[in-house]
């Protein structure tokens, strides 16, 4: 019953189902997670939770006996689908407890829905138990009620996310995550290395390294370091990515703002250990309208960078979100960041139209730009982006790449290559030769048709079979 309505963060977390036979009296609870992959993260931790006490994880409203409803309060229309959200578990099942970045205002959500039974604040483990407890108490059985290693996961077998810090110590004008997650406080290597193992050791093939910002993971604890495999590691992204590196799967970084040690990942990705992909939040290239958004970069800077990396590791997927018609923004600042995306020949892009928050300071700055051209200015954008992307994609037919398989059906195969990630990026299609394949495969494609987003091809035979 878990979902994500394409709507709340078009570029983020995947829908996701789970459910399990039940014995008899066992109770049972929903989870409704909205919003990007911490949140699901943090849904897969309270349902583990739950799991362990004795609790069986129903798939629909009628069968639970409550239902959790993780929400997301990121922009104004991820509120109110939040609120539709709760709305529709109560109207469907009745019994609901709220959790999440939208539980944060409790009198904001009770002010609209005064029949649930509890809410609390983002990653607020204990509180939902406590309430869980209260609503369903728990009724465990030793004998039968086994959790596997791994936990309970929303995610597909073979990919899963790994969270390796919550919060953020930036103070952006537009965005009051730091406000509801609080300041950045990241866990040390050692334990996210565990878990890492533990994931690889039950099948996972790719790992989505999610923070709300990656690069700045272990500042809070002054890099400090553990040990790890006979050796000593710091609690700093270099250490980490180059020790996930080592277990065997695809390793996949998000939200990596572009400090200067960023350089240092880019070797990992020429050589294979990483990804060469880079989820990287420039939101804009014109200095004067990144300075009233108050971030940590500059546009010329990056484009610096990015040449960089591109001569270290040429392969490099670069992947980024940008907000248009942020209040002040002028048509040559707008016209400032299409000639950079020209210049920055980003591989995948995603854009928001600025929209107030409640509490956000940007809401109070002046010269807030006209609907109609925050929408002209989006159009433009994408219709840039696209041709960009088009023609990149265009260069990959007649080439191999390594693809992990997602889904398969009578039809076709649904992939990802190196530089897509799950339900944000785009896909390689598999239409002849899929019939032996299956989720979590990695198999040689050669590429033979490209469109605007996505890709098709077929497998490499070594055999007689597929290289998997």
């Amino acid at each position: 019953m878990s979902q994500n309505p394409p709507s709340l963060r078009p570029d983020l977390a995947p829908r996701a189902r789970i459910s399990e036979p039940a014995r008899e009296g066992q109770p049972k609870i929903g989870m409704v997670s909205l919003g990007c992959p911490k949140a699901l993260v943090d849904s897969e931790r309270i349902l583990t939770r739950l799991r362990a006490e004795g609790y069986a994880i129903s798939p629909d409203y009628p069968g639970a006996d409550a239902v959790i409803v993780n929400t997301c309060g990121f922009l104004d229309s991820a509120k109110a689908e939040s609120l539709d959200a709760i709305g529709e578990a109560l109207a469907e099942n009745g019994r609901v407890i709220v959790t999440g970045c939208l539980g944060a205002e409790p009198e904001y959500i009770t002010g609209v829905h005064p029949r649930v039974l509890a809410v609390t604040g983002p990653h607020q483990y204990e509180q939902v138990l406590d309430a869980v407890h209260k609503a369903v108490p728990p009724s465990p059985d030793p004998f039968v009620d086994l959790l596997p290693a791994s936990g309970v996961r929303l995610t597909p077998r073979h990919y899963s996310y790994l969270k390796i810090s919550e919060g953020c110590n930036h103070k952006c004008r537009f965005c009051i995550i730091p406000d509801m997650r609080g300041k950045l406080a990241s866990r040390p290597v050692h334990a996210v290395l565990r878990e890492a193992e533990r994931l690889v050791e039950a099948g996972v093939k790719e790992l989505l390294v999610i923070s709300q910002d990656t690069s700045a993971y272990g500042l809070d604890r002054r890099y400090d370091s553990h040990p790890w495999k006979g050796g000593e590691l710091r609690s700093h992204i270099t250490d980490l990515a180059g020790a996930l590196g080592d277990l065997g799967a695809w390793v996949r970084l998000h939200y990596v703002y572009p400090y200067p040690h960023v350089r240092d990942l880019i070797p990992l990705m020429a050589e294979g250990r990483v990804l060469p992909y880079l989820d990287i939040p420039f939101q804009h290239a014109h200095p004067d309208v990144l300075r009233r958004m108050a971030r940590p970069a500059a546009g010329a800077k990056t484009l610096d960078e990015i040449a960089a990396w591109r001569a270290i590791c040429p392969d490099i997927t670069l992947r980024s979100t940008f907000i248009v018609g942020y209040p002040g923004e002028t048509e040559e600042e707008f016209q400032t960041l299409l000639d950079w995306m020209d210049e920055a020949q980003l591989d995948r892009v995603g854009c928001f139209q600025y929209e107030n928050v409640a509490g956000a300071r940007s809401n109070a700055l002046p010269d807030h730009v006209p609907d109609e051209v925050k929408q002209d200015r989006w159009e433009r954008f994408m219709e840039r982006a696209q041709a960009i992307s088009e023609a990149k994609l265009a260069a990959r037919v007649g080439t191999l790449m390594e693809v992990i398989v997602d889904e398969i059906d009578e039809e076709a195969a649904t992939c990802r290559t190196k530089g897509d990630a799950p339900e944000i990026d785009g896909n390689l299609f598999i239409d002849e030769g899929h019939q032996t394949l299956k989720p979590g495969d990695i198999v040689t494609v050669r590429v033979d048709e490209a469109g605007e987003y996505d890709l098709w091809g077929k497998p490499v035979l070594q055999g007689g079979r597929p290289d998997a």
